[in-house]
């Protein structure tokens, strides 16, 4: 690998991680955002989905943690996939409604999804 090709990889990480970082950020306020919305179980979930997603984050980025680097990554985006499959039995599709909010956010988790699988494979 030469040096430009290495240089080139080194920014495509680095887009990639901060797409990462801005995704989770964007995901997890949304989701404490909705849990001030909420009142019971509901209201606890969103509020531990948005604390998972900041304390996801924190671990993946770790220095001291770079050894499980791959597992945590695979954690994390099974995490994000998980929060997509559980909004078909919890969020508007259930109730028959697609909010437009619901929808964007949804396809941040999807971006962020796909974004952490690049990293991951990387």
């Amino acid at each position: 690998m030469g040096m430009i090709e290495t240089q080139d990889l080194r920014k495509a990480t680095t887009a990639v991680s901060v797409g990462i970082i801005m995704l989770t950020l964007t995901t997890a306020i949304v989701h404490l955002y909705l849990s001030t919305l909420q009142i019971g179980t509901l209201a606890f979930l969103f509020l531990l989905n948005g604390l998972g997603y900041l304390g996801l984050l924190i671990i993946f980025f770790a220095p001291q943690l770079k050894s499980f680097h791959k597992i945590i990554g695979w954690v994390f985006f099974g995490y994000t996939l998980l929060t997509i499959i559980m909004w078909f039995f919890l969020g508007g599709p259930q109730e028959g409604v697609l909010d437009p909010f619901e929808i964007a956010t949804k396809a941040v988790e999807l971006t962020l999804a796909t974004q952490l699988f690049l990293h991951i494979k990387s």
